[in-house]
């Protein structure tokens, strides 16, 4: 189960904008920094291939500049 976290960071005066695209994606959990034009997105996907699509999603957004990755793991599914 693929996790990592991103800054996502808006094209000038898109924050706002950005914050509704990304709330509106499945797997997705938004924090916008306080003191900075920036997001914090979190993802949880159930394997490589939703979590490949759900990058592609996200890097389609117009509103979106850059979408730098903090951190992934892949912790294996328990059954």
């Amino acid at each position: 189960m693929p996790i990592k976290s991103y800054l996502a960071h808006p094209h000038d005066g898109k924050k706002t904008e950005l914050i509704d695209a990304l709330s509106h994606i499945n797997n997705c959990d938004v924090i916008p920094a306080e003191n900075q034009d920036l997001l914090i997105l979190v993802t949880e996907t159930e394997n490589k291939f939703e979590d490949e699509n759900l990058k592609e999603q996200i890097e389609a957004i117009a509103s979106l500049k850059l979408l730098a990755m903090v951190s992934g793991f892949d912790t294996p599914k328990q059954n």
